[in-house]
C-alpha cells in the first residue's frame, strides 16, 4: 500500500535522522570520548590485573583464563554502561542545549526517536568494545587460539536488544527528576554489576540476588561470550545464553517505551522540560 510505504519511509528517515544527529554530537565532543576512552583502558587494565596479582601471590589457579574471565567481564560492563550512558544521558544533555522541547515535538514518534538513539548507542558501543578488548589483549598473553568472536558478537548484539529496554526504563529518570535522575540511571546499571557476574561467578551471591540475576541480560550475555572466547563455542551453541535474551527483550523493549512515555506526559504536565543550568 502506497499509504504504508510513505509511513514507513518517514519512520526510517526519522530514525536516520536521530542516529546522524548523535554521529554529529560525537564528532562535536570527540576529545572528550577520546579521554573517558583512555580512562576505560586504565580502569580496565586495573581490573584485569587482579589475575596477576593472584600469580605473584603464588596462586595455583589458571591465570590466563582468569585474566580473559576478567577482560570479558570489564568489556561488556563497559558496552552496557555506554548504552546506559547515551540512553540516560540524552535526556540531559539536551536539556541542557535547551533542544529538548524541539526534539519531542519533532515529526516522528517516540518510538522511532528511542530506537534511533538505540541503534546509534549499539553501533557506538560495538566498535568502542572491540577497541577496548584489543587494546587490553595487548598488555596480557592472552590464549585466544579457540576464540570464536563471531558467536561472542552475536551474543553481544541480541543482548544489546534488552539493554536498551532497560535504557529506556532509566532515561525517563533524568525527565522526571532533573536534579538527581541522571545519576540514578548509574544506580540502576551498578546493580546489575553486582547481580550479574561481571568478576566473580553468580554462584557465590546469596540465592535473593541470584533470583535478580535470572532477568538480568547481562548475565546471559557475560555467560555466552565467555563461553564463546574461552571455550570456543560456535554460533550453534549459543541458544541457551540467546533465547532468555529475547524474552527479556520481548518484555523489556515495550516496557521500556510505557514506561518512557508516561515519564514524558509527567515531565510536560509539571514542565520540566525547561532548560536549567
Amino acid at each position: 500500500m502506497p499509504g504504508a510505504a510513505a509511513t514507513l519511509r518517514h519512520e526510517l528517515i526519522g530514525l536516520a535522522g536521530v542516529f546522524e544527529r548523535n554521529v554529529y554530537l560525537v564528532k562535536r565532543y570527540i576529545w572528550w570520548d577520546v579521554a573517558f576512552f583512555l580512562w576505560t583502558v586504565a580502569n580496565t587494565l586495573t581490573i584485569v590485573f587482579i589475575a596477576k596479582g593472584i600469580e605473584a601471590g603464588g596462586g595455583t589457579i589458571d591465570v590466563d583464563r582468569v585474566t580473559t574471565i576478567l577482560l570479558v567481564g570489564a568489556v561488556v560492563w563497559a558496552y552496557l554502561g555506554i548504552i546506559f550512558e547515551i540512553l540516560t544521558e540524552t535526556v540531559a544533555w539536551e536539556r541542557w542545549e535547551g533542544t529538548i522541547e524541539y526534539t519531542f515535538m519533532a515529526p516522528l514518534s517516540r518510538p522511532i526517536h528511542l530506537f534511533g538513539m538505540g541503534a546509534f548507542a549499539i553501533v557506538y558501543g560495538v566498535i568502542r568494545a572491540v577497541l577496548l578488548f584489543g587494546v587490553v589483549a595487548f598488555f596480557f598473553s592472552l590464549q585466544l587460539g579457540h576464540a570464536n568472536f563471531v558467536a561472542a558478537l552475536l551474543v553481544l548484539v541480541v543482548a544489546s536488544v534488552s539493554f536498551i529496554g532497560i535504557g529506556m526504563m532509566t532515561a525517563v529518570l533524568p525527565l522526571i527528576s532533573p536534579e538527581k535522575g541522571t545519576q540514578l540511571g548509574f544506580v540502576a546499571q551498578g546493580i546489575l554489576l553486582v547481580v550479574s557476574g561481571v568478576y566473580y561467578p553468580v554462584s557465590i551471591l546469596p540465592e535473593w540476588m541470584q533470583w535478580i540475576s535470572v532477568i538480568s541480560p547481562a548475565t546471559y550475555a557475560l555467560d555466552g561470550i565467555r563461553d564463546a572466547i574461552i571455550n570456543g563455542a560456535g554460533v550453534g551453541s549459543m541458544w541457551p545464553h540467546i533465547w532468555p535474551l529475547i524474552i527479556i527483550g520481548i518484555v523489556s523493549i515495550p516496557l521500556g517505551l510505557e514506561v518512557f512515555r508516561r515519564g514524558e506526559r509527567y515531565a510536560k504536565k509539571h514542565g520540566k522540560l525547561k532548560r536549567s543550568g
